[in-house]
Protein backbone atom coordinates (compact mmCIF):
# COMPACT_ATOMS: atom_id res chain seq x y z
CA UNK A 1 0.00 0.00 0.00
CA UNK A 2 1.01 3.52 -0.90
CA UNK A 3 2.38 5.15 2.42
CA UNK A 4 1.32 9.41 2.52
CA UNK A 5 2.93 11.23 5.31
CA UNK A 6 0.39 13.56 5.82
CA UNK A 7 2.43 16.19 8.34
CA UNK A 8 0.58 18.47 11.03
CA UNK A 9 2.14 21.14 12.64
CA UNK A 10 0.83 24.32 14.64
CA UNK A 11 3.14 27.14 15.55
CA UNK A 12 6.80 27.56 14.02
CA UNK A 13 8.28 30.24 16.67
CA UNK A 14 11.50 30.48 19.02
CA UNK A 15 9.20 32.24 21.47
CA UNK A 16 5.92 30.27 21.74
CA UNK A 17 3.05 30.48 24.53
CA UNK A 18 3.70 27.48 27.12
CA UNK A 19 0.02 26.37 26.23
CA UNK A 20 1.30 25.27 22.79
CA UNK A 21 4.83 25.27 23.14
CA UNK A 22 5.14 21.32 23.29
CA UNK A 23 3.03 21.34 19.72
CA UNK A 24 5.70 23.91 18.25
CA UNK A 25 8.36 23.51 16.30
CA UNK A 26 11.59 26.35 15.99
CA UNK A 27 12.12 27.85 12.93
CA UNK A 28 15.25 26.22 12.48
CA UNK A 29 14.07 22.58 13.10
CA UNK A 30 11.57 23.33 10.28
CA UNK A 31 13.98 24.47 7.62
CA UNK A 32 15.89 21.29 8.73
CA UNK A 33 12.28 19.22 8.11
CA UNK A 34 11.92 20.72 5.08
CA UNK A 35 15.64 19.87 3.65
CA UNK A 36 14.70 16.22 4.93
CA UNK A 37 11.66 16.18 3.07
CA UNK A 38 13.27 17.06 -0.43
CA UNK A 39 16.73 14.91 0.26
CA UNK A 40 14.70 11.65 1.04
CA UNK A 41 13.04 12.21 -2.36
CA UNK A 42 9.29 13.06 -1.14
CA UNK A 43 7.56 15.01 -3.63
CA UNK A 44 5.01 17.82 -1.45
CA UNK A 45 1.35 17.43 -3.23
CA UNK A 46 -1.36 19.39 -2.49
CA UNK A 47 -4.11 17.92 0.03
CA UNK A 48 -6.50 17.80 -2.98
CA UNK A 49 -4.57 15.28 -4.96
CA UNK A 50 -4.64 13.04 -2.04
CA UNK A 51 -8.10 13.44 -1.69
CA UNK A 52 -9.03 12.97 -5.19
CA UNK A 53 -7.23 9.79 -4.98
CA UNK A 54 -9.04 8.50 -1.94
CA UNK A 55 -12.63 9.50 -3.64
CA UNK A 56 -11.29 7.26 -6.60
CA UNK A 57 -9.12 9.39 -8.87
CA UNK A 58 -6.06 8.80 -10.46
CA UNK A 59 -3.27 7.46 -7.77
CA UNK A 60 -0.85 9.84 -5.79
CA UNK A 61 3.03 9.64 -7.30
CA UNK A 62 5.24 7.54 -5.64
CA UNK A 63 7.22 8.74 -2.63
CA UNK A 64 4.36 11.79 -1.89
CA UNK A 65 4.18 13.94 1.38
CA UNK A 66 1.57 16.57 2.26
CA UNK A 67 1.73 19.82 4.52
CA UNK A 68 -0.64 21.17 6.96
CA UNK A 69 -0.78 23.38 9.71
CA UNK A 70 -3.64 23.79 11.97
CA UNK A 71 -4.96 27.03 14.15
CA UNK A 72 -3.88 29.42 12.34
CA UNK A 73 -1.14 31.16 14.35
CA UNK A 74 0.28 34.67 13.04
CA UNK A 75 3.80 32.83 12.62
CA UNK A 76 2.28 31.19 8.94
CA UNK A 77 2.34 34.19 7.54
CA UNK A 78 6.10 35.79 8.62
CA UNK A 79 7.65 32.95 9.08
CA UNK A 80 6.19 29.92 7.38
CA UNK A 81 4.95 31.29 3.78
CA UNK A 82 8.12 32.49 3.35
CA UNK A 83 9.59 29.25 3.39
CA UNK A 84 7.41 27.41 1.22
CA UNK A 85 7.26 29.64 -1.28
CA UNK A 86 11.17 29.95 -1.68
CA UNK A 87 10.46 26.13 -2.02
CA UNK A 88 7.34 25.76 -3.88
CA UNK A 89 5.52 24.18 -1.55
CA UNK A 90 2.07 23.66 -1.09
CA UNK A 91 0.35 23.48 2.07
CA UNK A 92 -3.25 23.58 3.36
CA UNK A 93 -3.83 26.24 6.37
CA UNK A 94 -6.53 25.02 8.65
CA UNK A 95 -8.02 28.52 10.09
CA UNK A 96 -10.15 28.64 13.98
CA UNK A 97 -12.36 31.36 12.57
CA UNK A 98 -13.20 32.30 16.32
CA UNK A 99 -9.24 32.75 16.93
CA UNK A 100 -8.54 35.20 13.86
CA UNK A 101 -7.16 38.76 15.07
CA UNK A 102 -9.76 41.53 13.96
CA UNK A 103 -7.84 44.42 12.39
CA UNK A 104 -6.51 46.77 15.56
CA UNK A 105 -8.24 44.17 18.14
CA UNK A 106 -8.09 40.45 19.82
CA UNK A 107 -10.17 37.63 18.77
CA UNK A 108 -12.91 37.07 21.47
CA UNK A 109 -14.41 34.02 19.90
CA UNK A 110 -12.49 30.94 20.55
CA UNK A 111 -11.50 28.20 23.29
CA UNK A 112 -7.74 28.83 22.97
CA UNK A 113 -5.69 30.81 24.76
CA UNK A 114 -3.76 33.90 24.06
CA UNK A 115 -1.30 33.78 21.37
CA UNK A 116 -0.58 35.68 18.34
CA UNK A 117 -2.92 34.50 15.49
CA UNK A 118 -3.83 35.41 11.89
CA UNK A 119 -6.11 38.25 11.12
CA UNK A 120 -8.54 38.34 8.31
CA UNK A 121 -6.18 40.27 5.86
CA UNK A 122 -3.54 38.01 6.02
CA UNK A 123 -5.63 34.83 5.67
CA UNK A 124 -7.01 36.39 1.75
CA UNK A 125 -3.52 37.28 1.11
CA UNK A 126 -2.37 33.53 1.74
CA UNK A 127 -5.32 32.19 -0.31
CA UNK A 128 -4.13 34.89 -3.23
CA UNK A 129 -0.47 33.53 -3.05
CA UNK A 130 -1.71 29.79 -3.16
CA UNK A 131 -2.23 28.38 0.22
CA UNK A 132 -5.22 26.34 0.66
CA UNK A 133 -7.62 27.73 3.30
CA UNK A 134 -9.40 25.26 5.54
CA UNK A 135 -11.30 25.21 8.38
CA UNK A 136 -10.69 24.09 11.78
CA UNK A 137 -14.42 24.75 13.40
CA UNK A 138 -15.64 28.47 14.74
CA UNK A 139 -14.20 27.79 18.31
CA UNK A 140 -12.10 24.60 19.14
CA UNK A 141 -14.57 22.55 20.53
CA UNK A 142 -14.22 18.96 20.72
CA UNK A 143 -16.63 18.75 17.96
CA UNK A 144 -17.88 14.77 19.64
CA UNK A 145 -18.86 16.32 22.78
CA UNK A 146 -21.36 19.55 21.64
CA UNK A 147 -25.09 19.09 21.02
CA UNK A 148 -26.08 19.49 17.72
CA UNK A 149 -27.25 23.10 17.06
CA UNK A 150 -23.25 24.21 18.86
CA UNK A 151 -21.61 21.35 15.88
CA UNK A 152 -23.47 23.12 13.45
CA UNK A 153 -21.97 26.34 14.04
CA UNK A 154 -19.00 25.00 14.80
CA UNK A 155 -19.15 23.50 10.89
CA UNK A 156 -21.32 25.31 9.19
CA UNK A 157 -20.61 28.98 10.11
CA UNK A 158 -16.73 28.31 10.25
CA UNK A 159 -17.16 27.52 6.41
CA UNK A 160 -19.20 30.53 5.61
CA UNK A 161 -16.82 33.12 7.12
CA UNK A 162 -14.09 31.62 5.60
CA UNK A 163 -16.13 31.69 2.05
CA UNK A 164 -16.99 35.38 2.80
CA UNK A 165 -13.22 35.93 2.74
CA UNK A 166 -11.46 34.20 0.17
CA UNK A 167 -14.38 34.42 -2.07
CA UNK A 168 -14.61 31.08 -3.05
CA UNK A 169 -15.70 27.89 -1.79
CA UNK A 170 -13.44 25.79 0.70
CA UNK A 171 -13.69 22.33 0.84
CA UNK A 172 -11.13 21.23 3.48
CA UNK A 173 -11.73 21.01 7.23
CA UNK A 174 -9.62 19.42 10.03
CA UNK A 175 -11.10 18.46 13.68
CA UNK A 176 -10.35 20.33 16.62
CA UNK A 177 -8.17 17.95 18.86
CA UNK A 178 -8.16 15.54 16.27
CA UNK A 179 -11.42 14.34 17.70
CA UNK A 180 -14.02 12.77 15.63
CA UNK A 181 -17.47 10.93 15.77
CA UNK A 182 -19.56 8.63 12.67
CA UNK A 183 -22.18 11.39 13.47
CA UNK A 184 -19.63 14.64 13.60
CA UNK A 185 -18.30 13.28 10.38
CA UNK A 186 -22.08 13.21 8.65
CA UNK A 187 -22.31 16.84 9.59
CA UNK A 188 -19.07 17.96 8.11
CA UNK A 189 -19.84 16.01 4.82
CA UNK A 190 -23.43 17.70 4.79
CA UNK A 191 -22.22 20.80 5.22
CA UNK A 192 -20.21 20.90 2.12
CA UNK A 193 -16.73 19.97 3.44
CA UNK A 194 -14.95 17.21 0.89
CA UNK A 195 -12.32 16.26 3.25
CA UNK A 196 -11.65 16.37 7.09
CA UNK A 197 -8.45 15.48 8.64
CA UNK A 198 -7.61 13.72 11.96
CA UNK A 199 -4.67 12.85 13.87
CA UNK A 200 -4.11 9.03 14.08
CA UNK A 201 -0.17 9.36 14.60
CA UNK A 202 -0.52 7.26 10.88
CA UNK A 203 0.56 7.72 7.57
CA UNK A 204 -2.53 8.24 5.21
CA UNK A 205 -2.76 6.35 1.83
CA UNK A 206 -5.04 6.17 -0.87
CA UNK A 207 -7.69 4.11 0.87
CA UNK A 208 -7.96 6.53 4.12
CA UNK A 209 -11.23 7.66 4.41
CA UNK A 210 -11.68 11.29 2.89
CA UNK A 211 -13.52 12.65 5.86
CA UNK A 212 -10.92 10.70 8.89
CA UNK A 213 -7.62 11.31 6.73
CA UNK A 214 -4.88 10.31 9.38
CA UNK A 215 -2.02 12.72 10.23
CA UNK A 216 1.70 12.45 11.81
CA UNK A 217 1.99 15.54 14.68
CA UNK A 218 4.88 17.65 14.79
CA UNK A 219 5.86 18.07 18.31
CA UNK A 220 8.69 19.93 20.05
CA UNK A 221 10.17 16.42 21.16
CA UNK A 222 10.69 14.49 17.80
CA UNK A 223 13.95 13.62 16.87
CA UNK A 224 15.45 14.53 13.92
CA UNK A 225 15.76 9.78 13.98
CA UNK A 226 11.93 9.64 13.64
CA UNK A 227 11.06 12.08 11.30
CA UNK A 228 13.81 10.43 9.23
CA UNK A 229 11.78 7.33 9.52
CA UNK A 230 8.63 9.02 8.78
CA UNK A 231 10.11 10.32 5.24
CA UNK A 232 11.44 6.87 4.82
CA UNK A 233 7.87 5.60 5.46
CA UNK A 234 8.75 3.64 9.00
CA UNK A 235 7.64 4.42 12.15
CA UNK A 236 4.26 4.51 12.19
CA UNK A 237 0.85 2.13 11.27
CA UNK A 238 -0.64 3.14 7.99
CA UNK A 239 -4.39 4.24 7.30
CA UNK A 240 -7.02 3.33 7.75
CA UNK A 241 -7.58 1.59 10.85
CA UNK A 242 -10.35 0.23 12.59
CA UNK A 243 -11.62 2.95 15.75
CA UNK A 244 -10.10 1.46 18.66
CA UNK A 245 -12.03 0.66 22.09
CA UNK A 246 -9.71 3.12 24.35
CA UNK A 247 -10.67 5.97 21.75
CA UNK A 248 -14.54 5.22 21.84
CA UNK A 249 -13.94 5.17 26.33
CA UNK A 250 -12.30 8.38 26.29
CA UNK A 251 -15.11 9.80 23.78
CA UNK A 252 -17.75 8.66 26.18
CA UNK A 253 -16.08 10.17 29.20
CA UNK A 254 -15.43 13.43 27.55
CA UNK A 255 -19.24 13.47 26.72
CA UNK A 256 -19.88 12.77 30.42
CA UNK A 257 -17.72 15.60 31.59
CA UNK A 258 -19.30 17.60 29.05
CA UNK A 259 -22.53 17.34 30.11
CA UNK A 260 -21.72 17.60 33.42
CA UNK A 261 -20.38 21.22 32.62
CA UNK A 262 -16.81 20.32 33.65
CA UNK A 263 -15.12 19.48 30.14
CA UNK A 264 -11.75 17.89 29.90
CA UNK A 265 -8.77 17.81 27.13
CA UNK A 266 -6.55 15.55 26.25
CA UNK A 267 -4.62 13.58 23.71
CA UNK A 268 -5.66 13.85 20.20
CA UNK A 269 -7.90 11.21 19.21
CA UNK A 270 -5.92 8.01 17.88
Amino acid sequence: MTTVPVFLYHAVTDDPPAWIAPFTVTPRTFVEQLDRIADSGLSVIPLRRLVAAQRGGPDVPAHSAVLTFDDGFADFYWTVAPLLAERELPATLYVTTGAVHAPGGRATGSLLPPAPMLNWRQIASLDAYGVEIGGHSRTHAQLDTVPGRQLNDEVVLCKRELEDVVAHPVTAFAYPHGYSSPAVRRKVQKAGWSSACGVGYAFSSPADSPLRISRLMLRSDITSQQFQNWTAGRGAPVAPMPEQLRTKSWRAYRRLRAGLGRPVGGPPES
